[in-house]
């Protein structure tokens, strides 16, 4: 009987769990977190800070899953040492546990910037649901939140805490909002939606440091000025979980080199997710996550798979606006591009062509046809006889696939 060992309990590791379960009805599953929670969808942490959602609406696996699933979920136990030639892990209690093989899905952490004043309290970062437990209970006492960083990640935040009562500023330092998902054009009609909803905003503006005072906290930018607040949130992004990678040696970048089995550098080794990087691409986003896990799991349970890769795409609300954006969105905007633009109803629609192929798109406040035009970018479509109709809103986008 096989002894499977899952070092992560969010989306690679439960999707290789379920794979492999698939496939293995009978050998043995650990799986082990350094959190407490059962199995969660991170990206729904801001419904959860918003008070959207329950805790209970964000949980994915509950207790009853593993135990369905015979996967035996050690919650709130890390693993702190791994020894490959005895093919056993040793957790932060002092317990070994022995492997055939081995899954490494250990996420990411928020990137902390060397700002001054970043360890202060009051100042948090949102990565897990005890980060948001943490902010609601301090957002309790504040009129006025400040987010340093305006990607997708702290817009969500700000809109939570907006929806919380507090006064939402942004400081981001390039001089549109979510700049690896939108171009000028589209970021700024986002601003002037999101500006009409209360928030403020300080573009191309670097923090320099945050500071403490008996009034509470203030970021200071390089320009001189002074921004007050109760709470801050420093959303600048995540880096791969790789202490354990580099304990092992493994090949490492920026993540944990993978085949396109998600097989490491050591044998019987894998790693999926955030942690993973695969032809120099670290994805960090939830359906890579999925699909490598699935791989990895497949392998892992003697199947044949290959991972070729996931198209980077976001589909999900900023601040209550629909948003899909996939693929290449050509920024500079020196590409063809098919465009429909409503700047009253705040929609915008960018396809982005190469030798009529379809290779990207952004889709803000109107997502028709979002699936359509994803699975034709993956399927590099030749648009050709379609190029004049679709920046129609009422075309049958199905004839793509």
């Amino acid at each position: 009987m096989a002894h499977y060992l899952i070092i992560g309990n969010g989306a690679a590791g439960n999707s290789a769990a379920e794979n492999i379960r698939r496939f293995d009805a009978q050998g043995d599953i650990l799986m082990f977190s350094k959190e407490k929670h059962f199995f969660y969808y991170t990206p729904g942490l801001p419904d959860y800070l918003g008070g959207q959602k329950q805790i209970k609406e964000i949980i994915i696996h509950d207790e009853k899953w593993y135990a369905k699933n015979k996967i035996d979920l050690h919650l709130d136990e890390k693993i702190g040492e791994i020894d490959p030639p005895k093919k056993t892990v040793i957790s932060a209690k002092g317990v070994r546990y022995a492997y055939d093989k081995l899954l490494l899905a250990c996420g990411s952490n928020s990137f902390l910037p060397p700002i001054p004043g970043s360890s202060t309290a009051g100042v948090f970062t949102l990565r897990r649901l005890d980060d948001a437990a943490n902010i609601i209970q301090a957002a309790k006492e504040a009129r006025q939140g400040v987010i340093i960083g305006g990607g997708l990640l702290g817009l969500e935040t700000g809109n939570a805490l907006r929806k919380r009562g507090l006064k939402v500023a942004v400081v981001e330092f390039f001089p549109r909002l979510l700049p690896r998902q939108m171009d000028i054009t589209g970021a700024q009609i986002l601003y002037e939606k999101m500006a009409e909803m209360g928030f403020q905003f300080y573009l191309g503006a670097k923090t320099q440091a945050i500071e403490n005072s008996t009034s509470g906290l203030w970021v200071v930018l390089e320009s001189g000025e002074k921004i007050p607040a109760q709470m801050v949130i420093i959303s600048a992004g995540v880096r791969p979980e790789v202490s354990l990678g580099k304990k092992l040696n493994l090949a490492l970048n920026r993540g944990i080199i993978v085949n396109e089995k998600l097989i490491t550098s050591l044998p019987d080794i894998y790693a999926a997710g955030d942690i993973a990087e695969y032809n120099g691409q670290v994805y960090g986003i939830w359906p890579a996550a999925m699909e490598q896990g699935k791989i990895a799991g497949l392998n892992m349970a003697g199947q044949r798979a290959i991972y070729q890769g996931t198209l980077p795409a976001n589909t999900l609300k900023v601040a209550g606006i629909d948003l899909l954006s996939a693929g290449e969105i050509d920024a500079p905007g020196n590409m063809e591009s098919i465009i429909y633009k409503n700047e009253q109803a705040k929609i915008y629609r960018k396809l982005v062509v190469k030798d009529d192929i379809l290779i990207g798109a952004i889709l803000l406040g109107d997502i028709r046809g979002g699936k359509e035009i994803q699975k034709a970018i993956e399927l590099k479509r030749n648009i050709s006889a379609f190029k004049n109709k679709l920046n129609d809103l009422n075309f049958n986008f199905a004839v793509l696939v």
